[in-house]
């Protein structure tokens, strides 16, 4: 099983995260699922870029973004050209080390 190693995000995960998940899962369902709480203001439906993370290892066992993944991490804080919605990327064979970005695109709005 693949492993998903997330890097220490002072909020989110101060510690870091190392566990293993069924290919097929979203990265973000798997975050989840193991007490990472990303955010993901639109309810996962690829309608915002709050779940942005950027894959630092990894990337190409991703399948391609859609167009629309594409527009919305146009707009995304901090993008990188290895960034991605954590809703839309599904987890396959290979493990992911993933870096959830310090800012979403909310907290930039709000004044966090």
């Amino acid at each position: 099983m693949p492993q998903l190693i997330f890097l220490p995000h002072e909020e989110i995960c101060p510690e870091g995260a190392v566990f293993e998940v069924e290919p097929g899962i979203t990265i973000c369902d798997a975050a989840l699922e193991n007490d990472i709480e990303i955010e993901h203001a639109c309810e996962k439906s690829c309608a915002c870029t709050t779940c942005h993370v950027i894959i630092r290892e990894g990337f190409d066992s991703l399948e391609e973004a859609t167009e629309i993944e594409e527009d919305y991490l146009d707009k995304a804080w901090g993008v990188e050209p290895d960034s991605r919605l954590s809703c839309q990327s599904v987890v396959a064979d290979e493990d992911l080390v993933i870096e959830i970005p310090k800012y979403t695109i909310n907290m930039v709005s709000e004044n966090h």
